[in-house]
């Protein structure tokens, strides 16, 4: 299994930065951990709510503390993510594809996160469908 996984989905509270209202990669795995018993907290500074949940403007709203982030943002919000975890005390990261920067991925190697990227959690996390055929494969060819 890709380092840094296990750690990452061994957290029960996990905040998916990003998560659109009702559609998107973001809401699709919002979805998908809320479905296996995650405690699943939508960021979004643009939406009052996503999929009939109260949506967060920012991770320092979300009471208590989450274990995990999910970024799923565009490119240029990243680093901000990373920042956002250091300061809050968040160990745990996964990047989304298309989320990833170089920049981001120092900041957070340099801080000692831990940090999965260049992988879709929808193939770790219980996956269905398509993504479950992605991690078959990848898991065949050694890259799971």
């Amino acid at each position: 299994m890709k380092p840094g996984v296990e750690a990452f989905l061994a957290e029960k509270r996990i905040a998916v930065v990003g998560v659109s209202r009702s559609r998107g990669f973001g809401n699709e795995v919002f979805k998908t951990l809320a479905s296996q018993g995650y405690e699943v907290f939508p960021v979004n500074s643009q939406a009052e709510t996503v999929e009939g949940r109260p949506c967060f403007k920012n991770l320092a709203d979300i009471p208590g503390s989450v274990g995990a982030v999910l970024s799923a943002v565009p490119k240029s919000a990243t680093k901000g993510v990373v920042d956002d975890c250091l300061r809050l005390g968040i160990k745990n990261l996964w990047m989304t594809q298309g989320s990833d920067t170089k920049e981001a991925i120092e900041a957070a190697q340099a801080a000692k996160l831990n940090l999965v990227h260049h992988a879709c959690i929808l193939m770790y996390a219980q996956p269905k469908s398509i993504h479950k055929f992605h991690g078959w494969i990848n898991k065949a060819f050694g890259r799971y």
